[in-house]
């Protein structure tokens, strides 16, 4: 059997390991899973790195089919997640209701985490923007505990090493010890949509399309809600 390679970025990283699972054992064949930022993988992708299935936000899927990167007609969206408030689990839970008292608690806190934009991960680069937006990014990047992905900034919060964070609810879900205080609220409210692909070089697409389909099977849809992404299917 094929090993079928795949590259996603982590905000459905939980949904595609859990599916992936029972794909292989369903079918026989092997998931070679790769998870990184967005950021870094289109790159990788743009280079010429070899991949069966591509899942990337939206807008990179987007920006990479126009190069004719992708099978036609296989680009699928998965889920939509959105970013949220998170602290450790016992730890007090801040007033985030408005614009204003989530800028507060921000500067209240004496360590934020969040995504390194650097690092080209959709949620830090959202992130970043906003505080721009409310005029606190010099005081934030101060006392900023920074993770490469999603998951290492849930981490650092459960860890104790930051008092609060900010990035996509489906990476904070996982993390034992992290609870979602909610999402960011009012205008400062932000989603990203993950959205999959067949590369044009993969040598296995049925196999892929056929991975494709069980990611977004409509018998799932409860499970991706429930991992914090709003299924697009």
């Amino acid at each position: 059997m094929p090993t079928i390679k795949v590259l996603s970025a982590g905000a459905v990283q939980s949904m595609v390991e859990a599916l992936g699972r029972e794909f292989e054992r369903a079918s026989g064949n092997t998931l070679d899973l790769n998870f990184n930022t967005a950021g870094s993988l289109r790159d990788r992708v743009k280079n010429g790195e070899a991949a069966d299935l591509v899942i990337l936000s939206v807008s990179i899927i987007g920006e990479l089919a126009k190069s004719g990167l992708f099978v036609p007609g296989s680009v699928t969206d998965l889920g939509r997640t959105v970013t949220g408030v998170a602290v450790r689990e016992g730890s007090p839970v801040p007033d985030i209701s408005t614009p204003e008292a989530f800028k507060q608690a921000l500067l209240k806190a004496q360590t934020v985490a969040y995504t390194d934009p650097k690092a080209g991960g959709s949620g830090g680069i959202m992130f970043a923007a906003m505080l721009d937006k409310l005029g606190i990014a010099e005081a934030i990047n101060k006392k900023a505990v920074l993770g490469k992905r999603g998951a290492e900034v849930a981490a650092s919060i459960a860890e104790g090493r930051a008092e609060i964070g900010a990035t996509f609810i489906s990476e904070v879900l996982p993390q034992p010890g992290v609870v979602v205080v909610g999402p960011l609220p009012g205008e400062l409210h932000s989603a990203n949509t993950y959205t999959a692909a067949i590369h044009a070089g993969s040598k296995e697409r049925e196999t892929a399309l056929a991975l494709l389909r069980a990611l977004t099977d409509p018998s799932t849809r409860d499970r991706w809600t429930a991992a914090g992404l709003e299924p697009a299917f």
